[in-house]
């Protein structure tokens, strides 16, 4: 009765949600392509692949170690990873190619859903992190798909916001076979929630088993001598609106201090590219965007990477590093990124998204959390003053990153486990 009146509502704003995507595309044409995907109108498999659904870039980017892994491991296990994004199913593509079979999720509708299931019939479903949708569940649940809760995460927000419907989230985690939670305190959530204590285990997060390319030092070499050699270099890696604002702020007085400071600014979603490219220009300060291949002179004060897939680069280029989504309320992003490359991180409070791992990596001396852009703007230019203690957060935010890392082997043999057994 609860999924009933659940899948009522849904279909009560499907029009809302159509109206919302078709705006959305005339921004990012994208989300105007495959509509009928999204209804479960996709193309039908014959080979019982095994279903990955990443929500976006950063689930995508996240079990990319575990496909790659797959795909070396079993080379005839068919692969089917499906986004809810054009900017998830545009880094999949980068990544994988045609080596994985690619579509958009269908929205979460039982006949579409119900489409979804006929026409791929999927040996097993891996979720990553905590996307969890009852009539997707219940049409795994319904056909005998197993389904695994990968790299599971849930705040404490998170959290109290399912229990606010037990009665649908206790069917929903009653449909998962097996969870591999990043940390205890996530799993202890979801138990709390209603998940058997004895389907979940801590398998720590894969975002510790960074694939880091092997070019990635000397390309970025290339990318400091572009943006011009000796100057400090400061990235805002997916940052958000109304963050742009506060760091050229910050910018602007650093430079009374450091006027050959350099800040590259990575929004979070290409269709902000333009009104960020407005903002900068609107502030007076000189601005070259890495898209249309603009010279960085020494006036320019910003660079602006409106591009896509270059995020590892741009982190690897900086002296420092602010991780965006932080000082907005939207939960900040993956600080490991830039932790791994050994560059020393700074985040606003507002890191709930990734809050086990950013408590983690400040204990561990890899990350500065600040309260707001004024405590923002000291610490950077207190790091500017002096660059060794900058380096050594750097360094720690590095070994802490190393200690951590097994987390890919341990989800992988619960994949095996639970999906793959006819494939050991």
């Amino acid at each position: 009765m609860l999924r009933f009146f659940y899948s009522l509502l849904w279909y009560l704003a499907l029009p809302m949600v159509l109206l919302r995507l078709w705006r959305r595309g005339s921004k990012a044409p994208e989300y105007r392509r495959h509509i009928g995907q999204r209804f479960g109108f996709v193309p039908r498999h014959s080979n019982a692949p095994l279903w990955i659904h990443a929500v976006s870039v950063g689930e995508t980017v996240a079990i990319a170690p575990l496909v790659e892994l797959l795909l070396q491991r079993h080379p005839d296990l068919p692969l089917l990873l499906t986004n809810m994004t054009p900017t998830g199913a545009a880094r999949a593509q980068a990544l994988f190619g045609n080596r994985v079979a690619h579509c958009y999720c269908p929205y979460d509708l039982p006949d579409a859903m119900g489409r979804f299931m006929d026409r791929v019939r999927p040996r097993g479903l891996l979720i990553v992190e905590t996307e969890l949708w009852p009539n997707m569940l219940f049409a795994c649940k319904k056909s005998q798909v197993s389904v695994l809760l990968a790299n599971a995460r849930l705040s404490e927000r998170s959290a109290q916001g399912y229990a606010r419907f037990a009665g649908l989230t206790r069917q929903m985690l009653s449909a998962l076979t097996r969870v591999a939670a990043q940390h205890q305190a996530d799993a202890s959530r979801l138990v709390a929630l209603g998940l058997l204590s004895e389907r979940v285990a801590v398998t720590g997060s894969i975002k510790f088993d960074l694939d880091i390319a092997h070019d990635l030092p000397e390309r970025a070499e290339q990318l400091r001598a572009l943006w011009g050699a000796g100057r400090p270099v400061i990235v805002a890696g997916s940052t958000h609106e109304g963050e742009e604002r506060l760091l050229l702020e910050s910018l602007q007085l650093l430079h009374k201090a450091f006027p050959t400071l350099l800040l590259v600014l990575v929004p979070r979603h290409p269709e902000r590219f333009e009104s960020v490219a407005t903002l900068v220009n609107a502030t007076g300060l000189c601005l070259s965007r890495r898209s249309q291949g603009q010279p960085v002179s020494e006036d320019t004060a910003v660079y602006l990477a409106d591009t896509m897939g270059e995020m590892m680069l741009f982190y690897q280029a900086a002296d420092l590093v602010f991780v965006g989504g932080s000082l907005i309320e939207r939960g900040g992003h993956n600080p490991l990124e830039p932790a791994a490359l050994g560059k020393p991180v700074l985040m606003g409070p507002h890191c709930f998204n990734f809050q086990s791992i950013t408590q983690m990596l400040a204990e561990a001396g890899g990350l500065i959390p600040v309260a707001d852009v004024d405590e923002l703007t000291r610490q950077l230019g207190l790091w500017l003053e002096q660059p060794a203690l900058a380096k050594q957060v750097g360094q720690a935010g590095a070994a802490f990153v190393a200690q951590n890392k097994g987390a890919l082997e341990r989800l992988y043999l619960l994949v095996l486990e639970a999906m793959l057994k006819d494939q050991s």
